[in-house]
């Protein structure tokens, strides 16, 4: 039994094909975003921070929830019985705007746009999968960036379940991607060796990266003080 999501006017409306179309005449623009971010001086801007860092967290919340009933719920017929070579989402009614406003969202995250554009390669196998993930850790991680910007003191479990679900993002992108490479020369699992050769290199990187993150700030020092109590 599927739950069915109510459409809003303005997702139903949203041309999923101008947006493509868009996207792939103004893809070098993502650049240009990267040159700024890289020169910007450092600022100390607490309350416009802690309205960025909220703002991103409202959009994550909202397009995990959007994403995530219409992965497995599209009013379409999925493009194949895996619901992992699905890219029904890219054009549902529901979902294909939140798909659009997950890539914009990367411009001034800054995290894997370049990824995105540099092949100009939209609607493949997984994307949905990978976007529903990335929506959802960013729901936490934004929220956790807003309350320590505005001043709280967040528990430090919290924090260790952030990373810890960042990690699980990551190794969940790897298993897709070879699920993807394993099903790629079916007809109904486009893909690209490119595409799926440049996803397992962000997302192993990012991987060694959260996880050596992980260890140095709540292992390492953890296991260093329980010897130092114990002589």
């Amino acid at each position: 039994m599927s739950l069915a999501l109510r459409e809003y006017d303005f997702e139903r409306r949203f041309d999923e094909r101008r947006a493509l179309e868009w996207m792939q005449e103004n893809w070098s623009k993502s650049f240009m975003f990267c040159g700024l971010y890289a020169r910007r001086p450092k600022l100390n801007l607490r309350r416009p921070l802690v309205l960025w860092s909220l703002s991103l967290a409202i959009f994550s919340i909202i397009g995990a929830f959007r994403t995530d009933c219409t992965c497995y719920t599209s009013s379409q017929p999925a493009a194949s019985d895996s619901p992992v070579c699905d890219i029904s989402f890219y054009s549902a009614p529901v979902s294909k705007f939140w798909a659009y406003a997950f890539v914009l969202s990367k411009a001034p995250e800054l995290g894997d746009t370049v990824f995105i554009v540099l092949r100009k390669q939209h609607q493949v196998a997984g994307g949905g999968w990978f976007m529903t993930m990335n929506y959802v850790v960013h729901s936490f991680m934004y929220t956790y960036y807003a309350a320590r910007a505005a001043g709280l003191r967040v528990p430090r479990p919290c924090a260790m379940i952030i990373t810890a679900t960042q990690i699980m993002q990551m190794v969940m992108g790897l298993a897709v991607l070879g699920l993807v490479y394993h099903w790629m020369h079916e007809v109904r699992c486009p893909s690209y060796m490119d595409n799926i050769a440049w996803g397992s290199l962000m997302y192993l990187s990012y991987l060694i990266l959260f996880a050596l993150f992980f260890y140095n700030s709540y292992l390492k020092g953890s296991s260093g003080d329980k010897g130092s109590k114990a002589e």
